[in-house]
């Protein structure tokens, strides 16, 4: 009985793995883009030494995987698992790359959805107690990729607008049976989707319905809605995927809102930098992940991402053919503790109502259209007409902010384990719970002005102090 299944394409890790160390490279037009700042190691020398370009994007995966290594305090011998792959034939660049590391090697194709892959088998292997310690990596470079899947760079062929420019960068995150954080928690295995794009410079279109097929799977399974996440990240649909998947959505009644953002978008500056339609490549979401998105992670500037990587399945023979191009998309989610229904090491959180904490999956899950739901006792209740209610957890203004446009009630657990201190008269236990609830509600009243979502009145509230 596959007890760890929660649908045809979402499993549940009950021992969810730790990323321990995680690195990132980059070439020198993405060193020159907006997340210069948050690279490992950025190359001025697109050879990195090397004479040709698949070389050099061997160099390129082995120097990130030596830096995720130190950073998480291992030696490549040391590890259980490898799950690595790039865009070359037959995984070459990651084969040279790992020749000499000693451990055991799986290499990979999921096309730019690799890196969501690699993590899917090294979280599944280590949940399911085959491995301990595992590494998932990928990578790609602009030159080898033009010269397999397009023209050599000599030919000096026109781009068409929607064409991504394909990433010089790469990824790795190495992951562990324990640690303190972020965990895995579910993953999504997509399926292949074909809409019927034959245009290799139209990838983003190509890949979109992948991305749709794949999110939509994992709220249906999980019960989740998009505003469970502070974050949705997709692999590299560039600018006109991106639309495309907002609008797939949209058509279904779903609004997906701030908190969905495209690593192709995020790597180039698409008005200063000459990229077209964006970033690709599998190194594209691969050195976003393991730099700007799970250092943001690491200073609580998201507590929950769901990063859903998207490939497209083609090949230069397919291509020149006219076949088809399918595409996949793989989602993993990310979270900085772990859910309480698995009883990891963190379901215990000092300060925060158990109630709050055991009630989660249940409201989200139905829509009330006016509910006034009990805290534990002393606690002030919360009541929301017409929409969401989450207790959910912020730990700056940003994350703050994001939950109130998801239509969630929130406070941060610093404030919560404040508001429950002290006696019932003075400065604390519902004096001082009642004040906090008046200023939260003004908060959402001033940002809720600006959208179409409307809150009760203060009635509510008048009590609670």
């Amino acid at each position: 009985m596959a007890i760890k299944r929660l649908g045809k394409q979402t499993v549940v890790l009950q021992s969810p793995p730790t990323i321990a160390g995680f690195a990132s490279v980059a070439g020198e037009m993405e060193g020159a883009g907006p997340l210069k700042d948050t690279f490992d190691y950025i190359s001025d020398d697109s050879h990195f030494g090397e004479k040709t370009w698949e070389k050099a994007e061997s160099a390129m995966l082995k120097r990130c995987f030596g830096i995720a290594c130190d950073k998480a305090g291992t030696v490549p011998s040391e590890l259980d698992y490898i799950f690595s792959g790039d865009l070359l034939n037959q995984c070459m660049g990651s084969a040279i790359a790992m020749k000499d590391t000693g451990a055991p090697y799986f290499g990979l194709y999921g096309a730019c959805s690799t890196m969501a892959e690699s993590l899917a088998l090294a979280s599944m292997a280590i949940d399911g107690g085959f491995a301990d310690t595992a590494c998932a990596l990928t990578s790609s470079h602009f030159c080898s990729s033009e010269r397999q899947y397009r023209f050599p760079l000599e030919y000096g062929g026109v781009r068409a607008p929607t064409a991504q420019w394909t990433v010089t960068g790469s990824g790795a995150a190495v992951l562990r049976s324990h640690g303190a954080g972020p965990y895995i928690t579910h993953i999504t295995t997509g399926r292949i989707t074909d809409a019927g794009i034959t245009d290799s410079a139209n990838m983003g279109a190509a890949m979109a319905p992948a991305a749709y097929s794949t999110l939509k799977a994992h709220f249906s399974e999980t019960g989740r809605d998009p505003f469970y996440y502070d974050a949705i990240v997709t692999g590299d649909l560039g600018m006109l995927g991106h639309d495309l998947l907002q609008s797939f959505f949209r058509a279904g009644g779903v609004e997906l809102g701030v908190m969905y953002m495209d690593c192709g978008m995020l790597i180039y500056d698409v008005k200063t930098q000459d990229v077209h339609a964006g970033g690709s490549g599998s190194g594209c979401s691969a050195s976003v992940l393991c730099g700007h998105l799970l250092r943001g992670m690491s200073r609580g500037v998201w507590n929950r991402i769901l990063f859903a990587a998207t490939g497209a399945l083609l090949s230069p023979t397919s291509s020149q053919q006219g076949d088809s191009i399918p595409g996949i998309c793989h989602a993993v989610s990310i979270e900085n503790n772990c859910p309480d229904e698995r009883g990891n090491k963190n379901a215990n959180i000092s300060g925060v109502p158990e109630s709050l904490r055991r009630g989660r999956r249940s409201l989200r899950r139905r829509r009330v259209p006016h509910r006034q739901d009990q805290t534990d006792a002393g606690q002030d209740s919360v009541s929301v007409r017409g929409g969401w209610r989450c207790a959910g957890r912020c730990r700056d203004i940003r994350s703050f902010d994001r939950f109130c446009r998801g239509r969630c009630l929130c406070a941060s657990d610093r404030l919560r384990q404040s508001a429950g201190q002290g006696s019932a008269s003075g400065r604390g236990g519902e004096g001082r719970a009642g004040c906090l609830y008046r200023w939260l509600y003004r908060c959402f009243r001033r940002h809720m002005r600006r959208h179409f979502l409307r809150f009760p009145g203060r009635a509510h509230l008048q009590a609670a102090g």
